[in-house]
């Protein structure tokens, strides 16, 4: 501002001192001011257009770099995903086929006990090895029976009149439930007392 403050008393002086020398001057520098205001001005506006350019760039840039990070990332969860299932779900397919090899080796002769008894044992060791799978994954059963409702954990099938159990307490488990930590995977299926 300063600036066009000294430009204009310039002017006023030369407009002074033209118009002693009969006005012709004068004019001449009326016309050159404009134009070196036009320069400039374009100077400026060139600058400006190379600024906004140089800004587009890099906002594309930066938005095709996201956009690359963002499908990386993606691609790594559903990996992590992957290995994760493909892990937990190898160990549960060795005991499906545990089981699968117990219903061929079911005894025909439903009449022998022995044999009965001993692919029951079988069966009862296949169970315990799911049980431990879960357990090595953090699984663990949710206590409810003899326990007080808690809605949080438990799932309410039935309130009932019970004589050996105090109000909200629970009388039976229909279905075990089960967490992992403290994310409830299904909560237990319960018979409540009034």
């Amino acid at each position: 501002m300063s600036e066009e403050k000294e430009i204009e008393k310039e002017s006023a002086g030369d407009n002074l001192q033209n118009q002693d020398n009969g006005g012709a001057p004068a004019a001449a520098a009326s016309q050159s001011a404009p134009s070196i205001d036009q320069a400039a001005l374009t100077q400026e506006l060139e600058a400006a257009k190379a600024q906004a350019a140089e800004y587009l760039e890099g906002w594309q840039r930066s938005r095709a770099e996201f956009a690359n990070y963002k499908r990386r990332v993606e691609k790594e969860q559903s990996e992590a995903y992957q290995n994760a299932t493909g892990r937990v779900i190898g160990r549960f397919v060795d005991v499906l086929d545990d089981f699968n090899r117990a219903v061929q080796d079911m005894p025909s002769d439903t009449t022998d006990a022995t044999a009965l008894a001993q692919w029951a044992a079988g069966v009862s060791l296949i169970q315990r090895k799911l049980q431990n799978i879960l357990e090595a994954e953090g699984v663990e059963r949710i206590p409810a029976e003899g326990r007080l409702f808690d809605p949080a954990l438990h799932e309410a099938v039935t309130h009932e009149d019970s004589d050996q159990h105090e109000p909200g307490q629970i009388i039976s488990v229909l279905r075990q439930g089960y967490r992992i930590g403290d994310k409830i995977i299904r909560p237990a299926l319960v018979r409540v007392a009034k």
